[in-house]
């Protein structure tokens, strides 16, 4: 019973999906009778293909902003690593200064 309905939701799938489709078919009667109908129907696929190509434009602007950021990512790694090896060698420096105060050189107790 459930293969039988698996079986006929497939098949209504691809009886649904291998339908051709009727938008700015040529043939169409409504288009071909008027060419009014024709220069709107024409506007409006202008139109949607200039509202998808301003979509592209925008999403390869965005996909282009982030190989740039990318590209520079070695740059501030490094920059980081340096950053992070000056903030380790003050540490191990106050570390030191800690470890000599507890130890009764006071001379280091002010740091």
């Amino acid at each position: 019973m459930k293969s039988r309905f698996i079986a006929g939701a497939l098949a209504l799938s691809v009886i649904a999906v291998s339908s051709p489709g009727l938008a700015d078919d040529p043939n169409d009667p409504l288009l071909s009778k008027s060419a009014a109908a024709r220069a709107k129907d024409k506007a409006i696929i202008r139109q949607l293909n200039i509202n998808e190509l301003n979509h592209v434009r925008a999403r390869d602007a965005g996909y282009a902003q982030d190989w740039q950021a990318y590209r520079e990512q070695p740059a501030r790694q490094a920059e980081y690593e340096r950053e992070r090896a000056a903030y380790e060698k003050k540490m191990a420096a106050w570390r030191e200064a800690v470890r000599r105060c507890r130890a009764g050189d006071y001379s280091y107790c002010d740091n």
